[in-house]
């Protein structure tokens, strides 16, 4: 008796592999006379060959030998740089919802030592941004005051910043030189700034060099510990493969050791501005005779609380736009950082 076969489903392979007159298997599993699987046979995970050798879209290859998912991941890239100035001025609104609940809850107080912001605006406007539009609407007042500032400021925390640099460097990588500043390091900052201004004072006389001075000292302490604590944390590997290749030691502190340092030292940086704005006000109120400190002390003698009002706010103003442009400098300069690229 002839064994009765199962009857197969439709997807079954038959029992006999029927070929071509030219011998290429048939359409589900055949192939043509060159190798290259028909489409029938793709895989249905999305990441078969192609008539041409290629690799289909889902993951693989494509036609010229190049990934699919590697321009993927560079487009949804470029489109995370574009949508990130939208989505950091998104970000702000929280801005007029504070002014909002600020001028209702001193609406509703009636205290005169918290104006309103609306009538803070409208004495900013007065006294710094009323000029002519040939000084970009700034007064007199805003220029003879807030330049200066300014100045002091930018000049102080840059020769912080580069002595902070160079020293922690320098101690970073010297385990001996490292042992002879620590004590003086930690000691030194521990000293608050302002009580060190009539030191200052006494050293280089009232003027723009004691505020500088004062800017400087207190400024370096957090340059310093994190450009020691980069030069530390250099790969070792990075070390010897550029020994290896005999670079000078200039070559191997401005090609291996600072740019593996940058991360730490512009965390620093970034501590450090906060800092200088707030030194720029103190030297300012001691024996200047310009600046927003000095502006402020004048307001405090004189009772004028709209006046020293819209000083704090300069100060927050300059201190959220001084932050914006540091952390937009530093997205550039790292940016191989973020992407990995160690």
């Amino acid at each position: 008796m002839t064994p009765q076969h199962p009857e197969r489903g439709a997807g079954a392979k038959p029992t006999d592999d029927t070929r071509s007159a030219d011998g290429p298997r048939s359409a589900g599993a055949t192939g043509s006379a060159e190798g290259a699987r028909s489409a029938g046979a793709a895989d249905s995970a999305g990441g078969a060959k192609s008539t041409d050798g290629t690799v289909s879209a889902g993951g693989t290859r494509s036609a010229g030998g190049t990934s699919s998912t590697g321009v993927t991941r560079s487009a949804r890239g470029s489109g995370r740089m574009l949508l990130r100035p939208v989505k950091a001025v998104a970000a702000l609104w929280i801005l007029p919802v504070a002014a909002v609940v600020w001028e209702l809850v001193t609406r509703q107080a009636g205290n005169q030592f918290f104006p309103p912001p609306s009538d803070i605006a409208k004495r900013m406007h007065t006294d710094w941004f009323s000029g002519p539009a040939s000084h970009a609407f700034l007064t007199k007042q805003a220029m003879d005051n807030i330049f200066p500032s300014l100045g002091r400021l930018l000049l102080g925390w840059a020769l912080a910043c580069l002595l902070g640099i160079a020293i922690g460097i320098a101690a970073g990588r010297s385990e001996r030189l490292a042992d002879y500043l620590s004590p003086l390091i930690h000691f030194f900052r521990a000293i608050p700034p302002p009580t060190l201004v009539p030191i200052f004072i006494v050293l280089f006389k009232i003027g723009t060099q004691m505020q500088v001075a004062t800017i400087v000292f207190g400024v370096i302490w957090p340059v310093l510990l994190n450009a020691m604590d980069g030069a530390r944390s250099v790969d070792q590997v990075k070390l010897e493969t550029a020994r290896a290749f005999r670079l000078s030691r200039t070559t191997r502190v401005l090609q291996v050791i600072l740019p593996a340092s940058a991360p730490k030292i512009f965390a620093g940086l970034r501590l450090s501005l906060s800092t200088a704005l707030i030194l720029m006000v103190i030297s300012e109120l001691v024996g200047s005779t310009n600046g927003i400190g000095y502006l402020q002390m004048l307001a405090q003698g004189t009772t004028d609380v709209p006046g020293v009002w819209e000083g704090i706010v300069l100060l927050g103003l300059l201190g959220f736009a001084l932050n914006a442009i540091f952390l937009l400098v530093e997205r550039r300069a790292l940016a191989w950082h973020r992407s990995g690229l160690v």
